[in-house]
């Protein structure tokens, strides 16, 4: 079987002043990797001019671009405006839906977008008392459904879910434990075990551990800039390495 390799980083938090040296670190990954994936958390404060600095990074790569946005980029209330800049740029940017890519012979399907938070299974908020409670658990749920639904519609020969918040706990491990309902939530490792996939990637956790696994067997990665401690790992769906990262 063909070895699909996903390159991968979130959190990269580009500005002004480094335009140019993202790029730079790039360089020949169309080598290394059949897509390139972004977990979100593009830009430092959301703004306009972030976004169009990560949208010159990204543009004109050879290999295909799959972006979704973090709690940064939605900062200023500009995240439609940044998304718009990346796809401008040729980057595929998924917000709560998914896209399939040819991958050589391969056809790929990503499905995903920010994600939420809510915590996790037995120590999650409930959507009980007040409305603005009641939105926050509900507006997780609505995201998990939609991924749930795009992954079962989607046809393609692997499926990957790209996030920026977490599915698990386990790839926050390192984080204060009180934060973790802030860092995602089980009812998106709940939806993606329903509808299936082989990967899950994820960011948002800069403290947090690189690997971990759904309770239905999914494996999950923490791609977050700061836990990988370089431009991007690559991930392989096939290789006999059982997806260990490739360093860069």
């Amino acid at each position: 079987m063909t070895d699909l390799r996903i390159a991968a980083v979130g959190d990269i938090h580009l500005g002004e002043d480094v335009r140019g040296q993202y790029r730079k670190k790039l360089n020949g990954i169309e080598d290394r990797a059949d897509v390139f994936m972004l977990a979100g958390d593009l830009t430092r404060h959301g703004t306009l001019e972030e976004g169009r600095v990560v949208a010159d990074e990204l543009r004109g790569l050879s290999i295909p671009v799959v972006a979704v946005l973090g709690n940064h980029d939605y900062h200023s209330d500009l995240q439609y405006e940044i998304a718009s800049e990346l796809r401008d740029a040729g980057v595929i940017v998924l917000d709560d839906d998914g896209v399939v890519v040819q991958c050589g012979d391969k056809k790929l399907g990503v499905v995903g977008g920010k994600g939420f938070g809510g915590g996790f299974a037995g120590k999650c908020a409930s959507e009980f008392g007040e409305r603005e409670i009641k939105n926050f658990v509900s507006h997780t749920r609505y995201i998990a459904e939609a991924w749930k639904v795009a992954l079962k519609e989607i046809v393609a020969d692997h499926r990957v879910v790209l996030s920026h918040y977490s599915p698990i706990k386990e790839t926050l491990e390192g984080e204060p434990h009180e934060i973790y309902p802030f860092l995602g939530s089980y009812l998106l490792a709940e939806a993606v075990d329903t509808a299936g996939a082989d990967l899950i990637l994820h960011g948002h956790a800069h403290k947090g551990s690189e690997k971990g696994m759904t309770p239905g067997g999914i494996r999950v990665r923490n791609v977050a800039l700061p836990v990988l401690s370089r431009a991007y790992a690559v991930y392989c769906l096939n290789c006999s390495d059982d997806m260990q990262p490739h360093e860069h």
